[in-house]
């Protein structure tokens, strides 16, 4: 299981034991953890890693057959679980990480003890069921077609609808840069597998207990849709943070990192 480890690019923190698999979002890497990681660290062995095709994975092992649903997202986060010898571990999931956990959890239950979703959506799209995930298909086939024709471009056109907040353009400038990184092909595939995903379905199945950390103001995923996400769920609560834009960890790590070790520490992990 070696090769895995250095594949995803995984690297370990903090005291012996219980382990926090920390997984990123579309377009990011695991440097987005960085005022995360080293706090929950000084109790809990802490994992970061790099999906194929993002940050410093091995790009050479990207398959974008294999990865055009949200399983094989799943699967490379099965392999990493293994290769780190870990079980019952407590999976934080950042954005589409979210579902990318739910549906690993329904996979394999026996290696997931409590799940953290970091403004979830189980589906971005509107549907012609009623459900409004924010985004209409002809918005997403033109980010896709953005993607296509400028690999570059359309990170500066998605950077501002992530951070949300004109006063912090550093974020967006690191944003652009992190998408900027991913490669072009790996980017596209997230993307599409992203947007497209509908994993409405799979949230009745997720048996260990689940905290929602979500946004108060939020483009991509709006309260609404972590509210929808929490009610959906079997055993959850929600954690509304006082942030703006879709990355609270980067923004409001404090509160963050104060929601998911009380939740750790009041919540039993599945058997």
């Amino acid at each position: 299981m070696a090769n895995v480890l250095q594949r995803n690019n995984v690297s370990v923190s903090g005291a012996d034991g219980h382990t926090l698999l920390l997984a990123h979002g579309m377009g990011c890497d695991q440097t987005l953890w960085r005022w995360v990681a080293p706090a929950l660290a000084q109790e809990h062995r802490v994992a970061l890693f790099d999906y194929v095709g993002c940050g410093e994975s091995d790009f050479s092992a990207f398959d974008e057959s294999g990865h055009a649903t949200l399983d094989g997202y799943a699967a490379e986060v099965l392999e990493v679980i293994e290769a780190l010898g870990a079980t019952r571990v407590t999976f934080v999931g950042h954005s589409v990480s979210s579902m990318i956990g739910v549906v690993a959890a329904r996979k394999r239950p026996d290696l997931f003890g409590r799940l953290v979703m970091i403004c979830p959506s189980p589906c971005y799209l509107n549907l012609g069921d009623g459900y409004r995930g924010g985004f209409d298909r002809k918005d997403i086939e033109g980010l896709l077609g953005l993607m296509e024709k400028n690999p570059l471009g359309w990170a500066g056109f998605l950077a501002p609808q992530v951070v949300q907040d004109p006063s912090r353009p550093d974020l967006e400038r690191e944003f652009e840069s992190r998408f900027c990184r991913v490669e072009p092909r790996a980017a596209r595939r997230f993307a599409a597998t992203t947007f497209f995903s509908d994993n409405r379905a799979d949230l009745a199945h997720v048996r260990a207990p689940v905290l929602v950390v979500q946004s108060e103001v939020d483009a991509l995923a709006p309260p609404a849709i972590g509210r929808y996400v929490h009610e959906s769920l079997p055993d959850s609560r929600m954690v509304v943070v006082p942030s703006t834009g879709h990355c609270p960890h980067l923004t409001h790590p404090a509160a963050v990192v104060s929601a998911i070790c009380d939740f750790i520490a009041g919540t039993p992990a599945a058997a």
